[in-house]
């Protein structure tokens, strides 16, 4: 890979005395969101049970999505007129009023509204934990601030669904939620004190302003299209296209132009991350069955691939973390090279005839790839976004992995209701890996989309 940037190299990123507390309080609320995210899966049969919501069960995690959407372009457009600090201390408070709502939800519709509220203040804080890392870390430092969020996932993942199985059982499920709230004290603490030591915000003449209009019609055209795929039928087939056809048209008002296009610079960004997102979400989705259905795993066992996922993608993105002086463009490529081989293995953890542990090496190679691909492309965004237009191709950015990861979901429900069946799943995952390792070839092939000129340069 090219070396870029200046050449001496740091002695240190996270902890030195104008870094240490932004990157204890950044670690912190993502270790809390992660924590929250695992804990909520584990709980989830035995809260809507107990609120007598069985025929709701994916409402909790559509609602959270939905009000996410809308607040992550609404973060954007917050984050370019005065800058990261309002979205950030409000997305901390309203994600812990949401926990607080939701630990002491007495019926379904309480409970749904402390998942909107938690949804809304996670895409506040995701939009505007990037424009402070942005302002507060150097393009060069960036790949260690990036590297520590992808690790601190990691042992969420790893322990989180058994400390919720184990409060869920020993306490009740509400100890999920409300358990969380005091460390989400400290952070919002942390981060009144990083906040006040950020520059005055001015913003720019040209920066753009995503519509709020728009936003909720991408939040209902990301929920019909992940309601359809969740109950197939000839009905979902309907309300998911009408779905479709609004999130087309939200996206021409969210999206940088040329982004559907992959127009080389920022819209290539975005699209990748778009691509690399919905490829390896779409297979995550439909492992867990596939280790059940095809290799006779239990459920308790059927979600260990996604554990090596996690430490894949933390190894990977602590190699990036460590590698400053890479090309960032270069090692988009090897990551979405990875991202393919994983998938390209997984093509066969369907088949019968095909040994299990072929699971285990896909996920260990495509997670590695994500966690260097990851990083890279949260690093060319804020290069070649001009400043004052940081907070909308941030939002931008995550609704594309919204979006993208919605399809290909959606497009497994489809393919498992036509072709196959939830108990013999076979044929359906095998065409969905297939169709999955294209999407990730074709994200090798864009890697090379970059202005003239502009590849490797730092600013």
């Amino acid at each position: 890979m090219t070396i870029t940037g200046d050449k001496a190299k740091p002695k240190g990123v996270l902890w030195t005395p104008e870094h240490r507390v932004t990157t204890v309080g950044l670690l912190l609320m993502v270790t809390l969101i992660a924590f929250e995210s695992m804990g909520v899966a584990t709980a989830m049969p035995t809260m809507v049970a107990d609120l007598d919501g069985l025929a709701l069960y994916a409402w909790p995690f559509t609602t959270f999505l939905v009000a996410s959407v809308v607040a992550t372009v609404l973060s954007g457009r917050l984050g370019d007129r005065k800058g990261p600090a309002p979205a950030l201390l409000a997305g901390t408070a309203l994600f812990a009023v949401g926990l607080l709502v939701a630990g002491l939800a007495h019926d379904m519709p309480m409970l749904l509204l402390g998942r909107a509220l938690q949804g809304f203040g996670s895409g506040l804080l995701l939009v505007s934990v990037s424009l402070l890392i942005a302002l507060t870390f150097s393009d060069r430092e960036r790949p260690v601030i990036y590297a520590a969020n992808a690790a601190a996932w990691v042992l969420p993942a790893v322990i989180g669904p058994s400390i919720a199985g184990v409060l869920t059982v020993s306490v009740g499920w509400r100890w999920v939620f409300l358990g969380l709230i005091p460390l989400t004290a400290v952070g919002v603490g942390l981060l009144v004190v990083v906040t006040r030591k950020l520059p005055r915000h001015v913003p720019g003449e040209s920066a753009r302003r995503a519509g709020v209009v728009p936003a909720v019609v991408a939040a209902l055209g990301v929920a019909a299209l992940t309601w359809a795929a969740q109950h197939p039928s000839l009905a979902a087939l309907a309300y998911g296209g009408a779905g479709l056809a609004a999130l087309a048209y939200a996206l021409r008002k969210l999206l940088p132009a040329g982004t559907l296009t992959s127009r080389p610079g920022l819209p290539t960004v975005i699209a990748l991350r778009g691509l690399i997102a919905g490829a390896y979400a779409g297979m995550e989705a439909y492992l867990p069955l596939t280790m059940t259905e095809v290799h006779g795993y239990s459920p308790a066992l059927a979600g260990l691939p996604l554990t090596v996922t996690a430490l894949g993608w933390s190894a990977g993105s602590m190699l990036q973390g460590r590698m400053l002086d890479w090309s960032r463009e270069a090692s988009l490529r090897v990551g979405f090279a990875l991202v393919a081989a994983g998938l390209a293995i997984f093509v066969f953890v369907p088949l019968p005839s095909f040994p299990a542990w072929m699971a285990f090496v896909a996920s260990a190679v495509g997670g590695s790839g994500m966690g260097i691909a990851m990083p890279a492309i949260s690093v060319l965004l804020l290069r070649y976004s001009p400043e004052a237009e940081r907070g909308f191709n941030t939002s931008a950015l995550q609704l594309g992995d919204w979006v993208g990861s919605a399809l290909t979901i959606g497009l497994g429900g489809v393919l498992l209701a036509s072709l196959a069946s939830a108990k013999e799943p076979s044929v359906a995952i095998l065409v969905l890996a297939v169709l999955l390792t294209g999407i990730a070839l074709l994200g090798v092939r864009l890697t090379g989309r970059w202005p003239s000129g502009m590849s490797g340069a730092t600013r």
